[in-house]
């Protein structure tokens, strides 16, 4: 049986990951902070199957100490700071958790634990406002705010480690992914919930930023998979992991509010104060690679994905639940 430690277990990607690692006969070990864990529902229905072991990226000890009792065969790094805005708050935390964090693993994995696979959660936040289309493994790095620059640091901390020391290490730059565990501070969980609400009368009308901004949104539960794979190769190497195509906000709204009977335009507002200013060109990847080394194909729709999400925002929000 092999053992894996998910960092940023109860977040979208690792509650999807720990699912389905549990599913191939892993044993799965997830690292919780006390400090930032983000709450439990998202692993409440596979709890009872987990280790969940107190740690911190920040806490070089704690990491120390779960690797020596634990001794994971692979881990998954994807505990981190992930909303922009808070990234832009708090940039010196941002640094020190997702890039620092990441540091902290490199060097006990080559200090002690070499053979143990390591996969990074990268960003195509990374690659700022690119100048080829669609970008692809090769696209030059130029990160425009503390997230993307953390995450770059950390990016390129994983190709150095793999370089230098013959770490198995690997990063998924990942595009946009959603689902229905993704949290309500993401514009389209925003607009789901807000949708939903919406229909029950729970409110009049929802604000938003640039109905414009596009973004390649995939669906989450393939994206972990894609994680997974990265591991079982017989080489390491990084990937880009995105569905190739550019879908507007606008295109959330319209989709999450007619699965509802509802015309969007009657709803929702466009409000300068809520579009982000670093909105620039819109990216959309190229996962060419991970087609022919890793089969990876997306296997839910976008169209698919938002009604999904609507899905369970209405029944969660009918029983006057909050999430």
């Amino acid at each position: 049986m092999k053992t894996a430690l998910i960092t940023g277990i109860t977040g979208q990607d690792g509650s999807y990951l720990a699912e389905l690692l549990l599913s191939k006969k892993y044993q799965v070990v997830g690292m919780v902070s006390k400090i930032y864990n983000i709450g439990w529902g998202n692993i409440k229905q596979i709890r009872e199957k987990l280790i969940l072991k107190d740690g911190d990226l920040l806490d070089e000890n704690s990491l120390k100490k779960i690797f020596a009792v634990h001794k994971p065969d692979e881990v998954y790094n994807l505990g981190g700071i992930t909303f922009i805005p808070t990234a832009w708050e708090k940039p010196q935390l941002t640094f020190d958790v997702n890039a620092l964090g990441t540091l902290r693993i490199l060097e006990i994995l080559k200090n002690k634990y070499p053979k143990v696979r390591f996969y990074q959660a990268s960003s195509a936040k990374m690659f700022g406002n690119p100048q080829v289309f669609p970008q692809n493994e090769n696209t030059p790095i130029e990160p425009l705010d503390p997230y993307s620059i953390s995450k770059a640091c950390a990016h390129f901390l994983v190709g150095a480690y793999r370089k230098n020391f013959s770490l198995f290490t690997v990063s998924g730059i990942m595009y946009n992914h959603e689902s229905i565990r993704r949290g309500p501070e993401f514009v389209t969980r925003k607009i789901t919930r807000g949708a939903v609400k919406i229909k029950l009368g729970l409110a009049k009308k929802l604000r938003l930023g640039n109905l414009q901004a596009a973004q390649d949104w995939g669906w989450a539960p393939d994206y972990v998979k894609a994680m997974w794979l990265m591991l079982q190769q017989e080489n390491p190497g990084d990937f880009v992991i995105a569905t190739g195509k550019l879908h507007t906000v606008e295109d959330v709204c319209r989709i999450a509010f007619s699965s509802l009977d509802l015309d969007y335009k009657d709803f929702v507002i466009s409000d300068k104060i809520f579009a982000r200013f670093e909105e620039g060109t819109k990216p959309y990847g190229d996962s060419g690679k991970a087609k022919k080394l890793l089969n990876w194909y997306p296997s839910v729709s976008f169209k698919q994905m938002i009604e999904l999400m609507v899905e369970t925002d209405w029944k969660v929000l009918q029983k006057g639940e909050t999430k």
